[in-house]
């Protein structure tokens, strides 16, 4: 192994073992989230999630600023434009404050049909009512958090959004347990979160003001060619999560209608493969950086070489992962059920899932690398056809129509996994995602 590789790798794991960490922090408190709420009510548990996919949905028009910020920013990094990094930098702050004080404005409005249509009722409404203002409304710290995370990203800073976000993550596990000493209920909860998020903004914002010497962002006049780059390349970006996180609640709603036994086996199977998830999400940020860098430096050869090995590393380590979910399915089904029936269907599952962790792999990875060059538009064509051909179509033939259940969704899943990562690689190799201008 040449020096030259030796060294991409060790870049490659520095950029991409803290983004790692920030995201099982982050599943780990979306445990300690539900714990607290179980300590108040099972309907605190309804009304938290329903907010959380409320939320999700918004960080899909939220991506649309954070990778074209990435693009844009990894880019001028690599080219050595300081000037132009701090210039997208402060038009990223800006459409991400604008944005973020739009959408909390329509939550407040239209908060009741927005609550209702995401799964909440008559019942779960008074619960749910509070958290949801107090998390949503306010849901331009949590916008401006991902963009300044994105902008230190861009600039090859993981470890600096790993502590801030780590650090508030821990506030708030502890603010939780203060707040639900005060008895302050699921209001305390959801001001817990804000509370962190806020933190965690002014944090980063003080981190990029004083980062170094070429890094340091200062007022500049707002173009609407700069805004212009930055959207045309994140709108198809923020379009692809959007489709995702819809076709998600479409699948799962028919996963419902399967029975409660094989719902409750779909959420143990999914919460399993979301921890097995979080090296490809690690590494297909830190390859979206990478790319953006080395073709700011003219470097494809260097690029194709980053994209290579992220890869490769990053389905071995992916691969080990499935092949522990299938030999230890049975054990792994047995720590979240008793119920034999439930952990015959984890373990039919896992065995699927354990198969195509290298195809997961593929996406994250390929998504990210051609998105960090400013490719989004494909990607974008390529999750419409997986999640709403595949995913979601072909499993409501093969759950539904032909009678196969969970199993059958969830071979579904999996094709779409194999198709988009065939295609997303097909594309990557055609070389197109060269030779755009930012």
């Amino acid at each position: 192994m040449t020096e030259k590789r030796v060294t991409n790798i060790k870049n490659i794991f520095i950029l991409a073992t803290p983004i790692i960490i920030e995201n099982l922090l982050q599943t780990l408190l979306g445990i300690t989230d539900t714990y607290f709420a179980g300590q108040l009510d099972n309907l605190a548990i309804i009304g938290i999630g329903v907010t959380n996919v409320i939320m999700n949905v918004l960080i899909s028009f939220f991506t649309a600023i954070t990778v074209g910020s990435i693009a844009v920013i990894s880019r001028s990094f690599g080219h050595r434009d300081y000037d132009k990094v701090n210039r997208a930098i402060m038009h990223s702050i800006v459409l991400g404050t604008i944005l973020g004080l739009a959408v909390g404005i329509i939550c407040a409005v239209f908060r009741e049909p927005i609550l209702l249509v995401s799964g909440a009722d008559q019942t779960t409404l008074p619960i749910t009512m509070p958290y949801y203002l107090i998390v949503s409304v306010p849901c331009v710290f949590l916008c401006l958090q991902l963009i300044l995370s994105s902008c230190l990203r861009a600039i090859k800073d993981t470890k600096l959004p790993m502590y801030i976000i780590g650090g508030t993550n821990i506030l708030k596990i502890i603010l939780n347990a203060i707040f639900m000493k005060l008895d302050m209920g699921v209001w305390g909860l959801g001001f817990a979160t804000t509370l962190s998020r806020f933190i965690g903004m002014v944090l980063l914002f003080l981190v990029l003001y004083h980062h170094d010497k070429n890094v340091n962002l200062k007022p500049c006049h707002i173009t609407r060619l700069e805004i212009k780059t930055i959207l045309r390349v994140g709108i198809p970006a923020g379009i692809e999560k959007l489709i995702m996180r819809i076709g998600q609640l479409v699948y799962n709603a028919m996963v419902i209608h399967l029975g409660t036994t094989a719902y409750v086996a779909h959420n143990i199977a999914s919460n399993i493969e979301n921890f097995s998830y979080t090296p490809a999400l690690g590494f297909g940020l830190a390859v979206c950086t990478l790319v953006g860098v080395s073709l700011g430096e003219n470097d494809i050869k260097q690029a194709k070489e980053e994209v290579t090995l992220s890869y490769i590393i990053c389905a071995l380590i992916m691969g080990g992962l499935g092949a522990c979910m299938f030999i230890f399915a049975r054990p792994l089904a047995a720590l979240f059920t008793d119920t034999v029936e439930v952990q015959d269907y984890v373990v039919q599952v896992l065995h699927l899932i354990g198969i195509v962790q290298p195809f997961s792999a593929l996406v994250q990875v390929m998504t990210n690398s051609l998105q960090g060059a400013g490719d989004t538009e494909f990607p974008m064509y390529v999750t419409f056809i997986g999640v709403w051909g595949l995913r979601t179509g072909l499993g409501f033939v093969f759950a539904v129509v032909l009678g196969f259940g969970l199993i059958g969704a969830w071979t579904a899943y999996s094709l779409d996994l194999i198709v988009r990562g065939l295609l997303l690689l097909y594309r990557f190799r055609k070389g197109h995602w060269q030779n755009i201008r930012l």
